[in-house]
């Protein structure tokens, strides 16, 4: 495995594009496409909250049908969310304005929104970006990373990634691109994500290495609690890398589930470091669990408290919040088990053991929690179950962003 510049046109036959239409945002790009040369496989997974976008239901469809994927039309500023048929219209609006460009039938066109529920898209708008996309799509790095920048909302710093890895011979590449700060809570997050790969694949294994990937990648992300109803992550094949296509979980399978896993990871810690108004990525480790599900719901938790999230961006090595978040998690265990550890750049420090209170030096303390990424390692010594989770430090800047966000 390799990482390589850029994003989801780093994989052959891959072209992308971005549009200032102007649907929300002013002075900006607010629209991008993401086309292949050849239809895709496709996969996908999607939001568990019960208000599902327009948009949502519409990829939903195109993944769950067993049909191909040729291109996807990304707009952010309004998420076509709460629109009844209006917001279905325009879905279809879009995509009938993809293959008038393209040629490509409609109904390989996925589409993709996100920002404020309840507000209509403006479709001529929508039509009219599709319209120079089409024109300018573009092979190059450039191309996908402009994309990855004209789906932000209240994202600061755009996301993509990009690896490259051997499959019979063949190098196969896959590339990906994601947003997400505000209304991030798991399954999944608030959050529209795109991978794109010229791997050969059978659409069923693709299916389930996502399904299983986003487990422990973008499911274990928190920012503030809210599931949103817009979240999408579509994953592309078009098979131009020639390998021989994976039929089988053999060693091939097992490359590109490792690749896919470790993109995803990449742009779920950019995306829960990025948390609106954050100014630090907080992870928690648990480790020694008794179960996998234990090890998540712990973590989860720990990661999801305001009161943690608020010691982490103050830099106080209150223990106790961390423990507390544990204890009302859900998950069953001994307190008198479990080893806490404040983790940076800085050093390890434990602060818990085994039920007790350990004396510790306030001041390194301080300065391992004042590193940009800090973690809180919670050893449970109960199992031998682990997972990490992601999330951000809360802020007075979150406050602010989302009192005024529909301004």
């Amino acid at each position: 495995m390799k990482i390589i510049e850029g994003g989801v046109t780093a994989p052959i036959g891959f072209k992308a594009a971005d549009f200032a239409a102007g649907i929300k945002y002013q002075g900006r790009t607010d629209m991008a496409m993401v086309y292949s040369d050849v239809p895709c496989e496709c996969a996908g997974t999607f939001t568990t909250n019960q208000v599902k976008a327009a948009c949502v239901m519409w990829d939903k469809k195109i993944v769950e049908s067993g049909s191909k994927m040729q291109a996807v039309v990304i707009n952010s500023g309004i998420a076509n969310a709460c629109t009844g048929q209006e917001g279905f219209d325009a879905c279809e609006a879009t995509a009938k304005a993809v293959e008038k460009e393209l040629g490509v039938p409609y109904d390989t066109v996925a589409v993709a929104s996100t920002g404020v529920i309840g507000m209509q898209l403006p479709v001529d708008k929508l039509v009219n970006g599709v319209t120079g996309m089409a024109g300018i799509l573009s092979h190059d790095k450039e191309a996908g990373t402009k994309a990855s920048k004209a789906i932000m909302t209240t994202d600061t710093i755009n996301k993509e990634y990009a690896l490259t890895f051997e499959v019979g011979g063949k190098t196969v590449t896959v590339g990906g691109m994601s947003k997400g700060s505000g209304m991030i809570h798991p399954n999944m997050c608030t959050m529209l994500g795109f991978i794109t790969t010229d791997l050969s694949i059978d659409k069923t294994l693709m299916q389930q290495a996502l399904s299983s990937v986003v487990k422990d990648t973008f499911n274990m992300i928190t920012v503030d609690g809210d599931t949103s109803t817009n979240d999408t992550l579509l994953l592309m094949a078009n098979g131009l890398a020639g390998n021989d296509t994976i039929t089988s979980k053999n060693e091939d399978y097992d490359k590109f589930y490792e690749t896919l896993f470790t993109i995803c990871r990449f742009l779920a810690r950019k995306m829960a470091g990025d948390g609106e108004g954050a100014s630090k990525l907080f992870e928690a480790k648990v480790t020694g669990a008794k179960t996998k599900d234990d090890a998540r719901t712990l973590a989860r938790a720990i990661v999801g408290s305001n009161l943690s999230k608020a010691a982490i961006f103050g830099c106080d090595a209150n223990f106790g919040r961390f423990l507390c978040a544990m204890g009302y998690s859900g998950a069953k265990f001994d307190q008198n088990d479990v080893e806490l550890f404040f983790e940076s750049k800085k050093g390890t420090l434990k602060v818990f053991d085994h039920g007790n209170p350990i004396d510790f030096d306030e001041e390194y303390a301080v300065s391992i929690m004042k590193e940009d990424e800090v973690m809180v390692v919670a050893n449970m010594n109960e199992g031998d179950q682990e997972a990490t989770a992601f999330g951000c430090d809360l802020t007075y800047d979150y406050v602010k962003i989302n009192a005024d966000y529909r301004s």
